[in-house]
């Protein structure tokens, strides 16, 4: 199921046919992709690269070729959408693992994707940090493809796949692919 999302983003190739996002083959195209695709690790760590929240957020933005006003403007716009504006001048390695997730996620939020990409995004939280994570997932305006075990998580989105051996399973609305699931794995 990572390797799925890797696919979409372009990061790795199918081993048969492809992958198109909006029109654009995610392999030869990827940087067309990635500018309208994010994505969220499962692990922060992997993610985040700079000592500073700040500066983590402004190290993608620099990349991607924005100014200096643009990079200042994005930051603290990132930062405030996810009610982490606090957290700028923070050192990474103080935060918890729920605050080191939504740092990323600004990250991810600053460059403006259409749709975002989230593998295991509960994986590593304690549940106040994971309900927050849920709060946040349901307020996005982008669209989102979330990978996850996390079955609560899952419950009220609209559209639910489940993948079982590498093929989709299921495929349908939340309460009835979740069922299906939940009686399978008895």
């Amino acid at each position: 199921k990572s390797t799925l999302l890797k696919c979409i983003i372009g990061l790795v190739a199918p081993t048969s046919g492809t992958v198109a996002v909006d029109g654009r083959d995610a392999v030869r195209e990827a940087r067309a992709v990635r500018r309208v695709t994010g994505l969220l690790f499962q692990n922060p760590d992997n993610q985040i690269v700079m000592p500073i929240v700040a500066e983590d957020l402004g190290f993608g933005l620099k990349n991607h070729g924005f100014s200096k006003a643009e990079i200042a403007e994005r930051v603290a716009a990132g930062l405030a959408r996810l009610g982490i504006a606090a957290l700028a001048q923070r050192r990474i390695h103080e935060l918890s693992g729920g605050e080191k997730q939504l740092v990323a996620l600004a990250g991810v939020l600053a460059l403006e994707p259409r749709t975002v990409l989230f593998d295991e995004p509960t994986s590593h939280l304690d549940l106040k940090n994971r309900n927050r994570l849920r709060d946040v997932l349901q307020a996005l305006p982008e669209q989102a493809i979330v990978v996850s075990h996390d079955l609560d998580l899952l419950a009220d989105f609209p559209r639910v796949v489940m993948i079982d051996g590498g093929r989709v399973a299921r495929d349908g609305p939340a309460a009835e692919v979740l069922a299906h699931y939940r009686e399978a794995h008895r």
